[in-house]
């Protein structure tokens, strides 16, 4: 009950309160920018899941991201089932595949997990193009389904995608799984000397993350209308995950919800300026890591975090 009267609750409240409001008075265009920003929201609770709890530098998001979004397509497309039963589909081969790729990354330490989930996008990447008959090659997948062709219907399906997630995985970060996950983040060693499996538990974090991925990136292939590796796949994608992650804050898991949306959304508005935008962005993103170390969301419940002792 403690988290309700925390500064992060009331932050979070007002927020989806906010955004709740949104489809009254904004533009489809917001709406449908805001959506995509909901979907980024939830790759990057995930991916902080792993790497801010648990300390394992997930370099490839967009492969957890990407087998959920192709599979959910491929099956529409090939066989005309429902967007929801696709969608279904899509998270749970996502489940499969975290699970077998995380089996022997969660052996090697160090650069050497970060090192297997980036082969394994390229992996997905190679893939794609070598079956193009099946998946569109580079030229992108069409899904002849859409979930619905309402930019308010679609905002809500991402907002309340989003404010579940959050809730189950902020929830999971704050029970005795998440601490005994912040425990072999911070001292591997110190937590197996405790007795607690850790490979048993950072292999149930990579499959929580590779659920809630594969889930938001089904939902956003049936929104787009089309599956490409440029929007669930490339690398570049997996950066902007991090990035939002780490600006929203580390270990927040809500924090990276805030990040995904700042991202995109400055993005957008600053497209006018070309090239620019990205060095605009870049500087914005550095300036936080540099002098805000703990992001958006830390730097704001820093009042929570302070000892009592300091407050008088």
């Amino acid at each position: 009950m403690g988290f309700f009267k925390t500064r992060l609750f009331w932050i979070s409240l007002v927020m989806v309160v906010v955004a709740s409001t949104l489809p009254l008075y904004v533009s489809g265009y917001i709406l449908g920018l805001l959506t995509v920003a909901y979907y980024f929201g939830v790759f990057a609770m995930s991916w902080d899941l792993l790497f801010g709890f648990a300390g394992e530098v997930n370099f490839g998001p967009t492969f957890l991201i990407g087998v959920g979004a192709y599979t959910a397509g491929i099956i529409n497309n090939q066989y005309g089932l429902s967007p929801y039963f696709c969608i279904f589909i899509g998270a749970g081969a996502s489940v499969i595949a975290g699970f077998v790729l995380a089996l022997p990354a969660l052996r090697v330490r160090g650069p050497y997990f970060g090192l297997t989930t980036l082969v394994a996008v390229l992996m997905l990447q190679n893939f794609i193009v070598v079956f193009a008959d099946l998946t569109g090659g580079e030229i992108g997948l069409t899904i002849p389904d859409v979930i619905t062709i309402s930019a308010s219907a679609n905002y809500w399906i991402a907002l309340g995608s989003m404010t579940v997630s959050a809730a189950i995985l902020y929830g999971l970060s704050q029970s005795p799984i998440g601490l005994v996950l912040q425990a072999s983040g911070q001292d591997p060693v110190q937590a197996g000397a405790l007795g607690f499996n850790i490979v048993k538990h950072k292999l149930f974090a990579f499959v929580v993350s590779a659920f809630f991925s594969g889930l938001a990136g089904a939902l956003l292939v049936f929104y787009f209308g089309t599956a490409s590796v440029g929007t669930v796949v490339d690398i570049a994608v997996g950066v902007n995950v991090i990035v939002a992650a780490v600006l929203g804050g580390r270990r927040t898991v809500l924090g990276a919800a805030l990040g995904a949306i700042f991202l995109i959304v400055a993005g957008e508005f600053l497209r006018p300026t070309g090239e620019l935008a990205t060095f605009i962005v870049s500087a914005i993103a550095l300036l936080v890591v540099l002098f805000f170390p703990g992001g958006f969301l830390g730097a704001a419940m820093s009042r929570d975090t302070t000892p009592k002792e300091a407050r008088t």
